[in-house]
C-alpha cells in the first residue's frame, strides 16, 4: 500500500486505457492521497464515479491540452508519479503530422520538463507495439522479446511520433530534479489493446453491420498477433508504478522498456475480430477481398490520390500500405521480462477477457443497428 502522501497524475485519464488505470489504482492503492486526472475532454461523471468508490483518496480533474506547459506545471505540483497515456492514435493518416507531433512528442517533452521542474520522482510512459514495427518489408517476429534484433524502419507517422516520445522518456531517466533527487522513467509497449470500451472494435462492428453482418477480411490467417486485454494492460501500469516506487527495483526497472502482452491466443487481426463477434451472429470473409499484391498497389494509388488532393481537400483512404503491412505481418511478443522485472502477471484469463468484450459489444449492438439504419 502506498503511503498517504503519494499523489499520482494520469494523463489521458478519460480514455479507454486511462480510465481503467484510474479505477485499478483506487482499487489496489487505497493509501494514495490523491489521483489527478488530466485530459482535454473532461468527464465530470467519471470523476464523481471514481470519488464515490473511495473514501480515502481525493480525485481531481485537470482539463486542458497536453501542450499547455502552465497546466502541466500545476498538474505536476506535489505529484510523486506520472502515468502518461495521453496520445493521438492515428493509423489511417487522418491527422496532420503537426498535430500528431505536437501532442505525442512535444506534449511528452513538456510533461517531462514539468516533472523535472516540480520534482516528480517517477514517470511511466505508455508507448506502442508499433514502435517495434513491423518494418516496410513485413519481416515477422514470433514470440519476440526486448532483446530480439529487428531491422525496424518506421514510415508511419503515428509510429514515428511514439518512437520519438519513447526516446525522450528514456533519455530523461536519471535527470536531476529540483529537489536534488533524480527522475526514474520506464516504458511500456502494449500489444493492440482490446476490451470493453475499445473504439476500434466498435468501429469494426459498425462496418460489419453495413456489410450485411459480415466482417471484412483485411489480414491473412497466418499473420498472427497477440492482442492484450485492457484490464491486463492497466495492471501492468500499476506494477510498473509500484516497481519505480520501490528503491530496490527502481534501479532495475528505470531506463528500460517492456512489452506488455497476456495469454490471449495469437491470431490475425481479422480473425480476432471474428472470435469476439461471431457469438453475436457475425460472419467473416474467407479470403482477402483481392490478392495481397493488388491490395498493396491499390493502397499506393489511394495514398497518391490523398497527396494530390491535400492542397484542396482532406481525403483519408480506408487503407494504406503501412496499415496493410501491419495487419498482414506475424508479430507476437512475450511478457516474460515484464513478469521478471516489474512483477506483471495477467490477472484476466483469455476466457474472461473474451466474454467481457463480447458482452460489451452485445450491449451496444441494438443501438448500433438502429443508428446505421437511420443514417
Amino acid at each position: 500500500m502506498s503511503p498517504a502522501s503519494d499523489v499520482y497524475l494520469i494523463t489521458g485519464a478519460c480514455g479507454f486505457l486511462g480510465e481503467r488505470i484510474c479505477r485499478l489504482l483506487l482499487e489496489e492503492e487505497q493509501g494514495l492521497a490523491e489521483i489527478r486526472l488530466l485530459d482535454r475532454n473532461s468527464k465530470p461523471e467519471l470523476v464523481q464515479s471514481l470519488q464515490a468508490s473511495t473514501s480515502q483518496t481525493k480525485v481531481s480533474m485537470f482539463e486542458g491540452d497536453i501542450r499547455d506547459s502552465e497546466l502541466l506545471r500545476r498538474a505536476c505540483r506535489g505529484v510523486t508519479l506520472v502515468i502518461h497515456t495521453a496520445s493521438i492514435i492515428d493509423v489511417f493518416g487522418a491527422v496532420d503530422y503537426s498535430e500528431l507531433y505536437g501532442v505525442n512528442v512535444k506534449g511528452t517533452q513538456l510533461l517531462l520538463e514539468a516533472c523535472i521542474q516540480e520534482s516528480v520522482a517517477s514517470f511511466v510512459y505508455t508507448s506502442s507495439i508499433e514502435v517495434a514495427g513491423p518494418n516496410p518489408q513485413g519481416d515477422p517476429v514470433i514470440n519476440g522479446d526486448e532483446d530480439t534484433p529487428y531491422p525496424a524502419r518506421l514510415k508511419f507517422p503515428y509510429s514515428r511520433t511514439k518512437q520519438e516520445a519513447e526516446q525522450l522518456s528514456l533519455r530523461a531517466h536519471g535527470e536531476p530534479l529540483c529537489d536534488g533527487g533524480r527522475l526514474a522513467t520506464c516504458i511500456l509497449r502494449p500489444m493492440y489493446i482490446y476490451g470493453d470500451g475499445c473504439p476500434f472494435l466498435l468501429r469494426n462492428m459498425a462496418k460489419s453491420i453495413r456489410n450485411g453482418n459480415v466482417l471484412l477480411r483485411t489480414s491473412r490467417r497466418d499473420a498472427k498477433v497477440n492482442p492484450a486485454y485492457v484490464g491486463n494492460v492497466a495492471l501492468a501500469h500499476l506494477r510498473a508504478a509500484q516497481a519505480l516506487r520501490d528503491p530496490e527495483r527502481r534501479a532495475v526497472v528505470g531506463g528500460n522498456f517492456y512489452f506488455i502482452s497476456d495469454d490471449t491466443p495469437p491470431v490475425s487481426y481479422s480473425d480476432f475480430n471474428h472470435v469476439l463477434m461471431s457469438p453475436l451472429g457475425f460472419g467473416i470473409q474467407e479470403k482477402l477481398l483481392l490478392p495481397y499484391p493488388l491490395l498493396f498497389f491499390l493502397s499506393f494509388l489511394m495514398e497518391l490520390l490523398q497527396w494530390l488532393l491535400r492542397p484542396f481537400l482532406r481525403y483519408c483512404p480506408p487503407l494504406n500500405r503501412q496499415l496493410l503491412i501491419l495487419v498482414n505481418t506475424p508479430f507476437t511478443f512475450s511478457y516474460r521480462k515484464a513478469q521478471k522485472d516489474i512483477g506483471y502477471t495477467p490477472r484476466y484469463s483469455w476466457e474472461e477477457s473474451r466474454m467481457s468484450t463480447t458482452d460489451w459489444l452485445d450491449s451496444l449492438l441494438p443501438q448500433e443497428r438502429e443508428r446505421i439504419k437511420t443514417h
